[in-house]
């Protein structure tokens, strides 16, 4: 028996017309296809279910999925966690992280005594095309949300993602940095929910968390629209673009079986997790913007202390073998923030500290 995958992308004619693809028809996300692989997961208490559907012209279908996982019903207290990555389709570390937990509970499903969905793939067309948004709509599905269900295909999914995941006592909402930068792993949290959710947080074995000034917090967010109705969601930012970090994707799986012990959701044994640091203050932040364009050369790793006049990287000619400007900190702190791609145009991000003292 073969499944048909529904979510690769067909190629983008235009912003409303679709054809069938020319290239094979093969999703990395279809985790097995016959009826033997169904059998196991029903086993298992695995259940793969549709978040959303939506019929696409040319005889194809998108499809959002979701993998839950039920514990036995004597063991169940009723608690809701859920792990979302994907919105992004270029941010590819949070794909390492649904594998992780996924394979952890199979290896022990009698230790799960609440449910826990993991929805790998929220954007699938972007994940496919390796492309940031939604393609042919030059889209970031994270400026769409609650969405609206008589509104065009994308509202409308989005709408559906909300109403799906909502109810959750627990979201984590996983993604990565860019392909141009690496970010230690940290939890961003709006000062709206601060009190709230700091808490939940300090529990993740993150490195950082990070208050934003509500300001700065876009409303239109998958996190914002879940929050201001009293689901939970946690932001996650790690990695790198395009990339899988598999020492951070462990350390944020740890994390995560952490707090689903403390939720009453996981009964094995978890580690110590990280005591992070907790940034409230904007000032606090110090960002490094390239003075000129070239090819930058880092001599330091995100992740790092750093002293005051220290050399952080250089920016440098591969034409002439000059060095344009050497980057220096302009305070002591940690660097959390570290430039990855070396092509560099003037005013682009190369790092951020977090000043000490």
């Amino acid at each position: 028996m073969t499944a048909v995958c529904g979510t690769c992308p067909p190629v983008v004619m235009d912003r409303f017309a679709w054809s069938r693809s020319s290239w094979p028809r093969v999703c990395p996300l279809l985790s097995g296809t016959d009826t033997t692989v169904e059998t196991e997961r029903e086993s298992a208490g695995i259940m793969v279910e549709h978040v959303a559907s939506v019929e696409l012209p040319v005889d194809e279908r998108l499809k959002i999925e979701k993998y839950r996982w039920k514990p036995s019903p004597d063991k169940d207290g009723g608690g809701r966690f859920s792990v979302v990555t994907g919105i992004h389709g270029d941010e590819l570390e949070g794909q390492y992280v649904c594998y992780e937990v996924g394979k952890r509970i199979r290896e022990h499903p009698e230790l799960l005594t609440g449910t826990v969905d993991i929805y790998p793939a929220m954007n699938p067309f972007g994940i496919d095309s390796m492309m940031r948004g939604i393609p042919a709509f030059d889209l970031d599905m994270n400026r769409i949300f609650p969405g609206q269900k008589d509104g065009d295909m994308n509202e409308y999914l989005a709408s559906l993602i909300i109403q799906d995941v909502s109810g959750s006592d627990m979201v984590l909402d996983i993604h990565a940095s860019n392909a141009y930068l690496t970010e230690v792993p940290q939890i961003r949290i709006n000062t709206l929910h601060q009190k709230e959710l700091v808490p939940y947080a300090e529990s993740m074995n993150v490195d950082l968390i990070w208050v934003h000034p509500n300001a700065t917090v876009l409303e239109s967010t998958f996190a914002y629209s879940l929050n201001s109705i009293g689901t939970r969601v946690l932001v996650i930012e790690m990695g790198i673009g395009m990339r899988i970090t598999k020492s951070i994707g462990c350390q944020v799986t740890e994390g995560i079986f952490h707090l689903m012990h403390q939720m009453g959701i996981w009964a094995g044994k978890t580690g110590p997790v990280k005591k992070p640091i907790i940034s409230t203050d904007p000032d606090e932040i110090c960002y490094l913007n390239a003075p000129r364009g070239g090819i930058y050369i880092a001599d330091t790793a995100a992740g790092d202390e750093v002293e005051k006049g220290q050399v952080i990287g250089r920016l440098v000619s591969p034409l002439t073998g000059e060095i344009f400007e050497t980057v220096t900190a302009p305070y002591s702190g940690w660097l959390f923030t570290q430039r990855e791609y070396p092509l560099t145009a003037a005013g682009s991000l190369m790092g951020r500290i977090l000043k000490r003292g």
